[in-house]
This record gives C-alpha cells, sequence and structure tokens, in this order.
C-alpha cells in the first residue's frame, strides 16, 4: 500500500471515530492516546487470528509456520539449542534468531516483531508481558594461551582487568553488567576493542589479540581451539538471571507452548 492511501485509510478511521489518532505536524510526531488504544486492539485481533490458525493445526496434531525469537548476544548460543530441540520435536516449524538489545527484545514481543524473547529477567516490564526463568547466566575469561593468567583452574576479576580484552559495546546491558562488576572490584579494565556480538570477539582470542568475557552456556556448544583457555571467573562470582519473555495478551498460543516445552518450562 503506498503512502497516500495509508494516510487517507487513516483519516477515513479519524472521521468514523470522530477522533484524531495521529499527531500531526511538519512528520509524524506518534499516536495520540486514542491511537495507542486502537493499535493494543490490533495487536490483539492479530494475536487472535494467529492463535485460531494456530489451533485448528495443533487439532490435526501439527505445529507449524514461523516463531521469530528475540534474543541478547549472551543468549545466542542457547538460542540455538533450543532450535534444534524444536526442531525435532516440531519438523513443520522453522525458527528465526534475531540478536537485538534486552530492550530491544521487550519493545519487539510487546508489538509482535518478536513471538518470544531471551533476555535478562531484571529489568522486564512484567505488566505487560510474561517472564519466566531460564537459568544462571555466569561468566567465564576466554583468553589465549598467552594472555591468560593461567591454563586451567579459574581467574579472578582482578586477573582479568590486567589483560587486553574485547567486550560488547558500552550500551549493551551484558557490557554494563561487566563495567558495574569492575566498579565495584575498583578495577578498570584495558579494553582495546568493541563489539555488537562475541564472533569477533572470540575471533580476536584465538589469534592472540585479545581475551573476551563470554557467559558459561556460550562455551557449552562451541568446540574452542588449542591456543585458547577458559577459565571460570570468581572473586566475586555473578550471577543474572535470563528469562524468556513472551505477550501478555496471548501467551498461550500452540508455537509458543512448543517452545516452552523444549526449552524444559512445562
Amino acid at each position: 500500500m503506498s503512502q497516500p492511501a495509508f494516510s487517507m485509510r487513516i483519516r477515513n478511521l479519524e472521521e468514523r471515530l470522530g477522533t484524531a489518532l495521529v499527531k500531526r505536524g511538519n512528520r509524524f510526531q506518534g499516536l495520540t492516546a486514542e491511537g495507542e488504544a486502537i493499535l493494543q486492539h490490533a495487536r490483539k485481533i492479530l494475536d487472535d487470528v494467529r492463535a485460531l490458525e494456530q489451533d485448528v493445526r495443533a487439532v490435526k496434531g501439527e505445529v507449524t509456520g514461523c516463531l521469530t525469537l528475540g534474543a541478547i548476544p549472551t543468549t545466542i548460543a542457547y538460542a540455538a539449542q533450543l532450535a534444534i530441540r524444536l526442531r525435532d520435536s516440531n519438523p513443520g516449524l522453522t525458527l528465526r534468531i534475531v540478536s537485538d538489545t534486552s530492550l530491544g527484545i521487550q519493545q519487539g514481543v510487546d508489538d509482535s516483531t518478536y513471538d518470544a524473547g531471551l533476555t535478562y529477567s531484571e529489568g522486564v516490564s512484567t505488566d505487560l508481558l510474561k517472564l519466566e526463568a531460564l537459568y544462571q547466566e555466569r561468566y567465564v575469561l576466554l583468553a589465549p594461551r598467552t594472555l591468560a593468567p593461567r591454563d586451567s583452574g579459574v581467574a579472578t576479576w582482578a586477573e582479568a582487568a590486567k589483560v587486553p580484552l574485547c567486550l560488547l559495546e558500552p550500551h549493551m546491558q551484558n557490557r554494563r553488567i561487566l563495567d558495574q562488576v569492575f566498579a565495584d572490584c575498583g578495577l578498570q579494565p584495558s579494553v582495546i576493542s568493541e563489539t555488537n556480538g562475541f564472533t569477533a570477539a572470540m575471533v580476536m582470542a584465538v589469534h592472540g589479540m585479545a581475551a573476551t568475557i563470554v557467559p558459561e552456556v556460550y562455551l557449552e556448544a562451541v568446540v574452542l581451539d588449542g591456543g585458547v583457555v577458559a577459565l571460570p571467573l570468581e572473586q566475586p562470582i555473578v550471577e543474572k538471571s535470563v528469562g524468556l519473555i513472551t505477550p501478555g495478551r496471548n501467551p498461550n498460543i500452540p508455537v509458543l507452548q512448543a517452545l516452552r516445552r523444549a526449552a524444559d518450562l512445562s
């Protein structure tokens, strides 16, 4: 639909309802309170239609379609394992995994960009979203042998601060968590590179350029190169809850029930 045709549809709806739905100026400024209310109803209608379609298929013993899962970077490996289990039990279902920030995932689940999300439990708006705890995220120093404080055992955060690090970007929640740990310990880490995902950081570790700090669950899904070592971080031991979020409007459609079964939540 063209922009002029869409604008005309909006104006026709405003005339029918007798109220403005859009804040207008030289450019789009957002929705009015009435517009936001209609948007929420429209999302619920779309959710209900989708639920109806999936319920009909479920009666036939089928869970099909495409599930879009938003995932913070630290959960990507877990999301991939989840996709494997989901496909094993539901071969007609495909899973699209999208890396995003924790805030972007909450917004995406609320506006139906994502069917569900994997994010930190802290800060989730549970008045709009359903939150279910999955696991505790713990942290590991992944370092080239030439930079690692030792070849096996554990490492302290003080030792991690002394090696050159590649970490996630400052606006990402995982980075804020790590920065807070270092600050609480009175440490200033040596960050020489930043990225928005762990692939670049792990490549740097393999090639001896820098170490990185990754979640323990990440290492359970990959095969490490012999030139790197993984040392769980202690002093202090830091744990952060990771959860599954789904829409509060209609959290029990068949595809989400299948996702919960794959995540051992039902």
